[in-house]
């Protein structure tokens, strides 16, 4: 007879991670609904396109946060663009980061380039200070940061720093959806959510 306890823990531990993120949004405040987030990615896209619409940028989405704030903004920019991505990392599933891994380099070439990268949150912008050092040493002509949300605090990794297009500006809480996990789940909440306590 087939040994089946492997195949019932794993089941039980996916019943309880469900459970514990279904918890986790009943016990979540909502910060930004999603009209005012649309809002915010029309707001970027008519300054970008008044930045940029002449310029045959290069688009390098953040995978996988920017995923979703690159996929709702492109379709805005009424211009011709290239897209590319790039997975560079601090997380690997933990709330706070540690040092930076590359998973994917970017593909299309940027020398002489006007590049735009888009992420999901300037934190405390590690990471995209590495991304952007990154396009700087690649050649590229330009380099501009593009964030759905920039948390408010004094701990950016160059004081005083603020993405070139910025939707919304959150409080100093851990923040989940659009793009934004937590623990890997709730990138697809249709809004900006902080779980009560972080």
């Amino acid at each position: 007879m087939p040994d089946t306890s492997h195949h019932e823990r794993f089941a039980s531990e996916w019943q309880r991670q469900h459970a514990d993120m279904r918890a986790l949004m009943a016990q979540s405040d909502c910060l930004v609904e999603r009209p005012a987030v649309e809002a915010a990615l029309d707001r970027m896209a008519e300054q970008m396109t008044r930045d940029l619409a002449d310029y045959l940028p290069v688009f390098y989405c953040v995978m996988n946060g920017g995923l979703i704030t690159t996929g709702h903004l492109l379709p805005r920019l009424g211009f011709p663009l290239e897209v590319d991505y790039l997975h560079a990392t601090r997380y690997r599933g933990e709330l706070h980061g540690s040092e930076l891994h590359w998973r994917v380099a970017p593909e299309v070439d940027m020398r002489g380039r006007h590049v735009v990268i888009v992420d999901d949150i300037l934190d405390e912008g590690t990471t995209l200070a590495a991304i952007i050092e990154h396009c700087r040493a690649s050649g590229a002509a330009s380099i501009a940061s593009a964030v759905l949300v920039d948390k408010q605090h004094d701990r950016k990794a160059i004081p005083g720093w603020r993405a070139d297009y910025c939707g919304l500006e959150v409080e100093d809480r851990y923040v989940f959806g659009f793009g934004m996990d937590y623990k890997g789940y709730w990138r697809n909440a249709p809004g900006i959510f902080a779980p009560r306590g972080l």
